[in-house]
């Protein structure tokens, strides 16, 4: 079991990735109907949360309001298998409105400007579970993060 210091360590540690880079792979769905897309986001590591813009009529956002459960990764494509990083999640999508989607929205628009001219909704997803794989500290070097019910 880890201690306090550790799980903010590991915590720490996945958030500093997650900031670097912008795009993750959401997977929503239920027995056979399972649907993944990419898609831009921003991460709000004081909310251990993503926020990406999605249509409510797109396939993975008609699942997501049925049902709010979702998974996916985050990961760069580096050569070496010894410099190979990622991130595997777990988390709740909640649509946003009012003024938590406004501010949503201008830290999204603030790191992707072109999506100024988008009216798509905003979403908000709730981080519930984080294993980033780190081969930099050795292959198969795991990280984990959950949060506290």
């Amino acid at each position: 079991c880890l201690d306090m210091a550790e799980k903010i360590n590991e915590f720490e540690a996945i958030s500093r990735y997650l900031k670097k880079l912008h795009v993750l792979t959401l997977c929503a769905g239920e027995n056979s109907e399972l649907w993944c897309a990419s898609c831009f986001y921003v991460y709000d590591e004081r909310l251990a949360a993503f926020y990406l813009m999605t249509e409510l009529q797109t396939r993975h956002g008609e699942i997501m309001l049925r049902l709010p459960q979702v998974a996916g990764t985050v990961s760069g494509q580096p050569k070496s298998v010894m410099l190979i990083k990622g991130v595997q999640f777990r988390a709740r999508a909640v649509p946003l409105d009012g003024d938590e989607a406004l501010r949503a929205r201008a830290l999204y628009n603030a790191r992707f400007p072109v999506a100024r001219a988008s009216q798509a909704p905003i979403w908000r997803l709730d981080l519930t579970e984080l294993k980033m794989t780190d081969n930099t500290l050795g292959f198969g070097k795991k990280r984990y993060w959950r949060r506290e019910a």
